[in-house]
């Protein structure tokens, strides 16, 4: 995975899902974490951003998912368990394959990533402010319905937009 250490800051490159069904939008937490994300995760050496997010989603939870385009492309800086992070993220629109378990709304679904357990739950996009969703552009973002490729810069709470 493309994650290493350089002065002060952790460095990311990741790839992450956005799949919606009807009006909602699946997200993930990591156990131990108070949060929610989009699933995905770090980009291998020699793989592009689309290959990340369906590596990821069959390790993760076993789904077949197609990808359709880049929603974004985001610049997050963050602190994650005390230390300084600088990620480079790709935000794909994903479709899950038809008669995939994860289509089902009703449920929360459960994956593993290493010796965590992963929790997959459909969120209503309206309710999306109502939940700790990171990076928290996402709120905004994830209701909106946009045709326009985004780039984002993310700096803790505050967060720019260009299209």
């Amino acid at each position: 995975m493309i994650s290493f250490d350089t002065g002060s800051h952790r460095f990311n490159l990741r790839a992450a899902a956005v799949i919606f069904q009807d009006d909602y939008v699946l997200l993930h937490q990591v156990e131990g974490d108070d949060f929610w994300s989009l699933p995905g995760g770090r980009v291998e050496p020699g793989e592009h951003a689309a290959q990340t997010v369906i590596r990821e989603m069959e390790e993760e939870v076993g789904a077949s998912v197609h990808i359709e385009k880049t929603l974004c492309i985001v610049e997050n800086f963050f602190s994650y368990n005390g230390r300084p992070n600088h990620e480079i993220g790709f935000y794909l629109i994903a479709r899950l394959e038809p008669g995939s378990p994860l289509l089902d709304l009703t449920v929360s679904h459960h994956g593993s990533e290493g010796n965590k357990r992963l929790t997959f739950t459909w969120v209503a996009r309206r309710r999306l402010s109502e939940i700790d969703v990171r990076p928290v552009f996402l709120r905004q973002l994830l209701r909106a319905d946009r045709g326009a490729l985004a780039h984002v810069i993310q700096r803790e709470s505050h967060f720019e937009v260009s299209y």
